[in-house]
């Protein structure tokens, strides 16, 4: 076969590289927001997706949802901070889907204060909520991904991962953290048959961005600064995590994929 035949073989199967029929997808934060969002488009790939947040709220009606686009949906309440709720999050998962194919770490929280009047309690937070409790979700979903030989694993991180800002001691810290631990994963797994990347939205409506994209002066200067003259939305996320989880990327690998409307570019 020459190397035409055989380009022009796989070619034919371009599309169906993205379909995510037959695997399961573990969504952290998947209750609300960014997470909620990927989990229904992983779910409309294919996928059976669990939705795991904090508390309740949003976890049913997400899992609901995901059952409507003909997938197997799931819920599950758990502090990802805690490395017991963890290991039990991930013990119920492999018990009822059997496997986990893809991990997205979509857990965040944002405290912005002058820094030298920064409540250390707040930093702290920040730092478990973004970065302890996502190391905690990939070293353990990897313990079964690396049983599978095969996964997938998907960091949120934030374009504040590249770029410091004023008052903000510790969430542009943390996601820089998370672009650099999505690197040393990649490295160490990536033999092993497990895809370690990252997506860096810029502001995207949701309800924790609504406060500052709600002020007049706030949003005039981060549609400033974006060269596409607009916020990022939900649905802009669909192709690149379907992207990152699908046999489509399978030589992608570390790679951080900005979603900011050319933020950074700028």
């Amino acid at each position: 076969m020459s190397d035409l035949d055989r380009v022009l073989s796989e070619a034919r199967s371009t599309l169906d590289r993205f379909r995510l029929d037959e695997r399961v997808a573990l969504v952290v934060g998947g209750n609300k927001g960014l997470g909620q969002a990927m989990a229904m488009g992983l779910a409309a790939a294919g996928a059976d997706v669990c939705v795991v947040g904090r508390g309740p709220e949003g976890l049913r009606e997400t899992a609901e949802a995901i059952t409507s686009l003909g997938r197997r949906g799931h819920s599950i309440a758990a502090d990802v901070t805690d490395e017991a709720e963890v290991e039990r999050m991930v013990a119920e998962v492999k018990e009822r889907y059997g496997r986990i194919d893809v991990l997205v770490n979509s857990q965040g929280t944002v405290h912005l204060e002058p820094t030298t009047e920064y409540d250390t309690e707040a930093w702290q937070r920040v730092i478990d909520v973004n970065l302890k409790s996502l190391f905690l979700c990939c070293k353990h979903v990897a313990r079964i991904m690396l049983e599978q030989g095969r996964g997938k694993i998907i960091n949120i991180s934030s374009v504040r991962g590249f770029q410091g800002r004023a008052m903000d001691p510790a969430y542009a810290p943390s996601k820089g953290a998370v672009n650099q631990l999505t690197h040393s994963l990649a490295i160490e797994w990536g033999a092993k048959g497990i895809n370690v990347n990252a997506i860096a939205p810029v502001f995207t409506r949701t309800a924790m961005a609504a406060p500052a994209l709600d002020d007049p002066t706030t949003r005039d200067w981060v549609l400033s600064r974006i060269p596409m003259k607009r916020t990022g939305e939900l649905d802009d996320l669909f192709g690149p995590v379907v992207f990152l989880a699908s046999d489509a990327s399978n030589f992608v690998n570390g790679h951080v994929l900005l979603v900011d409307g050319g933020w950074t570019a700028a």
